[in-house]
């Protein structure tokens, strides 16, 4: 399904933020590793979700959910064997499982998105978890891929963060569970730091006791730990309200966001002071973002590994600052669904945007009057892609049309009712 974006002027509304994709699939898989029952109230409802889901009710967990929770019985150190598990186009869900998957004799990831997941790599985590004893069979570093476990070994481990944190989580969820003490060396740099603070919050609350640096670059972690059964609630999502933030900020508007904590660990919160940055009028207070837009924005320069998941929606608005913006620090974007500089930057391109990339940074020289539009443009069936391609339809001259922009659904299943719902002009077509 392809959306069809129209200018809109003024957006107005009220609208409750999205629960957190990554709150809710860490709370899935700290439940599944736990013994007993644990309840996740709020989840978010999203592809990853889905994933996540599927992935642990085959490794055994029993998963019963309702409209407002998900209360999962969970199959603690022991999962049952599964021959197969399909993880969508899920990179995170895919590179947790793969350690978990790690305590079972063998186990087969299929590639079911070899345009998207398929591409993207895994090398740091298979050589971290060939060293502790697990084979692994793999395409180069990619899926499709087998994995040969049973009984992996802790000690001393070293993973690299350069390419991604995720690795390095997928670790902290795992070496608990294992016989030996663990000692993890984070080697080179460690990308997007806030989110692996999000893992650690997750694994406290869950009963885990882990000792990390102040750098986040080393962890002491005791063996034979147990993950308690809990009761979970998941705070607003702040990457996929990024959007919606932008999309207020680039025109005229009065929009309300509920449920986005100031206190937030998620690095996306300062997506707040972004456009505050860029002299957005907004206020943030009591869990409430409101911004009240006159369209007009100042550049500014960012850097964006604080604030992975909301880069693309602020370069978005940057589209149409005055001045030109920067964006640095961002080379990890190239290893998402797509490569989120290039590709991006092409299609917004097309859509008549002035925007230039280096190895690791996007340069944005605004154009305040808007851009043209009236084109077809191709998301590269990336969710975050998709949402900040809509923030630029808004104030282009003629109407853009996204291609396959259902793969929204990846996160934010409901992004364009929202939007719809605070006044923008957006159609689904075929």
């Amino acid at each position: 399904m392809d959306m069809i974006v129209t200018p809109t002027r003024k957006l107005s509304g009220e609208i409750q933020a999205l629960s957190s994709k990554n709150y809710t699939t860490r709370y899935l898989l700290v439940s599944a590793l736990a013994e007993g029952t644990s309840t996740i109230l709020y989840p978010a409802h999203s592809e990853d979700g889905e994933a996540m889901r599927r992935c642990i009710r085959d490794l055994g967990a029993i998963v019963e959910e309702d409209e407002t929770k998900i209360v999962i019985t969970g199959f603690g150190r022991h999962p049952q064997p599964a021959k197969e598990l399909n993880v969508g186009n899920a990179g995170a869900v895919l590179r947790f499982v793969m350690s978990v998957a790690a305590l079972l004799p063998e186990v087969r990831f299929v590639n079911a998105y070899p345009e998207s997941l398929g591409k993207r790599p895994h090398d740091d985590l298979i050589v971290a978890l060939e060293s502790m004893g697990v084979t692994i069979e793999h395409n180069n570093g990619r899926l499709p891929m087998t994995i040969k476990g049973g009984n992996p070994r802790g000690g001393k481990i070293q993973v690299s963060g350069n390419v991604s944190s995720q690795f390095l989580s997928s670790l902290l969820f795992v070496t608990p569970l294992l016989d030996e003490d663990s000692e993890i060396e984070v080697l080179h740099d460690l990308k997007s730091k806030v989110v692996i603070g999000q893992t650690l919050e997750v694994l406290q609350q869950a009963g885990i006791v882990i000792e990390a640096s102040d750098d986040l670059m080393r962890y002491r972690i005791p063996g034979k730990q147990k993950y308690k059964a809990q009761t979970y609630t998941v705070q607003g999502d702040y990457p996929g309200s990024a959007a919606i933030l932008a999309a207020a900020a680039v025109t005229e508007s009065d929009v309300v966001v509920h449920r986005l904590m100031e206190n937030s660990k998620q690095g996306e919160r300062a997506v707040v002071d972004v456009l505050k940055a860029m002299n957005v009028p907004l206020t943030h207070e009591n869990g409430i973002v409101r911004v009240k837009g006159n369209g007009k924005l100042t550049a500014g320069e960012f850097d964006g590994d604080e604030f992975t998941d909301g880069v693309l929606a602020m370069v978005a608005a940057a589209v149409f600052a005055e001045g030109t913006s920067r964006f640095y620090n961002v080379e990890n974007l190239r290893y998402k669904e797509c490569d989120r500089i290039t590709d991006y930057l092409a299609e917004l391109r097309k859509a008549g945007a002035n925007v230039e990339e280096k190895r690791d940074e996007i340069i944005v020289h605004g154009r305040p009057e808007g851009v043209e539009g009236g084109v077809e443009i191709d998301a590269h069936f990336d969710h975050r892609v998709i949402m900040a391609l809509t923030i630029v339809g808004l104030r282009s001259a003629a109407p853009i049309r996204i291609k396959d922009a259902h793969h929204v659904a990846k996160s934010y299943p409901i992004y364009f009712d929202h939007l719809k719902a605070l006044g923008a002009q957006v159609e689904w077509t075929e």
